[in-house]
């Protein structure tokens, strides 16, 4: 405990960097801000940050004095941000989900993995991912008993050329038949809808999971106020989320999104691709439901779909076409 004259928080220290060994004129006017910040940006030892750190000076800068922003609108947005910051917790990510709903995360996801014909093609993360799922066997359940209707998830894992990946790992997640995900439960005594498994020696897997159905994303949070604010629904279209990894393979972040949704079309979070929209098929016949584990046995639901990954060299390569094809677009 500080003593009365003691401070309550560390006094900052200077970081021993000198000042820079040119003159800047003072700030006196707004463009000279904006040059002298450019001048010490330009001090960045690392080229690529310096690039980043430019163009985003650039940019919010040209932000700000095309729209005048005013002392007022600049103080909400700290505010806002901030509350984005405090809403996060080790198991809820508020930044993420604001990246998402502003489209930023599908854009960079989509920037980063360029399509390739015939390969899988990606999707957002979402702000529900753990680090935490068990480990299930093939044909084990990622879900606990009433969480939600039966689904059987099956497939293979393939390569681009067609050669199936034995032994990759594949993760998946998805909200139970509330639309609820573990991690927004009061008590989450453990994972739950969530699993990741092997593929076996052909490169096939499969699990039993729940029926995915859509779900508002949080809407108690500063996220959920601006969405209100913009005149936006806050739903996701029902979706299992994928994650799968192979030596030599570009990891692929997924997600497959059952037809016939009403939210499909305007995702919240800009998530679905036409190639990810999926058919369930609905088995009604008790004794396979038995076979494939479900206890109840009677009708499941039957997600059938090949997963195909991009080698590390080709994925590598197509980003930068794309990159290089982008760059010369924009200056045409």
């Amino acid at each position: 405990m500080a003593t009365k004259n003691e401070p309550t928080e560390k006094i900052p220290q200077s970081n021993g960097i000198p000042p820079p060994s040119f003159t800047l004129p003072y700030p006196d006017k707004p463009e000279i801000i904006t040059s002298n910040l450019l001048k010490l940006v330009d001090l960045t030892p690392d080229e690529r940050h310096k690039f980043l750190l430019k163009n985003l000076v650039r940019h919010m800068h040209e932000f700000i004095n095309e729209t005048s922003l005013t002392t007022d609108e600049w103080m909400n947005a700290i505010h806002f941000l901030t509350a984005v910051g405090q809403t996060c917790t080790p198991i809820r990510q508020e930044f993420i989900l604001l990246s998402d709903t502003l489209g930023i995360s599908a854009l960079v996801d989509a920037l980063n993995n360029p399509p390739l014909n015939g390969a899988t093609e990606s999707s957002v993360l979402g702000p529900f991912y753990t680090d935490d799922a068990p480990e299930v066997q093939q044909g084990e359940s990622i879900a606990s008993e009433g969480k939600g209707d039966y689904m059987y998830v099956e497939g293979r894992v393939l390569s681009i050329d067609g050669t199936p990946i034995p032994n990759a790992i594949v993760e998946t997640w998805e909200t139970d038949g509330n639309g609820t995900y573990d991690t927004q439960y009061e008590v989450r005594e453990k994972p739950d809808c969530r699993g990741r498994l092997r593929t076996g020696p052909d490169g096939s897997y499969g699990y039993r999971a729940v029926v995915p159905v859509p779900y508002p994303i949080p809407g108690d949070g500063p996220v959920g106020d601006l969405l209100t604010a913009m005149g936006r629904h806050n739903m996701r279209p029902n979706h299992l989320h994928m994650m799968i990894e192979a030596p030599g393979h570009q990891k692929l972040t997924t997600a497959l999104y059952p037809e016939g949704d009403l939210w499909l079309a305007s995702d919240a979070v800009f998530g679905v691709k036409k190639s990810l929209v999926v058919s369930l098929k609905e088995v009604k016949d008790d004794a396979e439901a038995k076979k494939r584990g479900f206890p109840k046995g009677g009708a499941f639901k039957l997600l059938q779909h090949d997963f195909v990954l991009v080698p590390t060299a080709e994925s590598q390569a197509a980003r930068e076409r794309f990159a290089a094809e982008r760059a010369k677009n924009a200056l045409a």
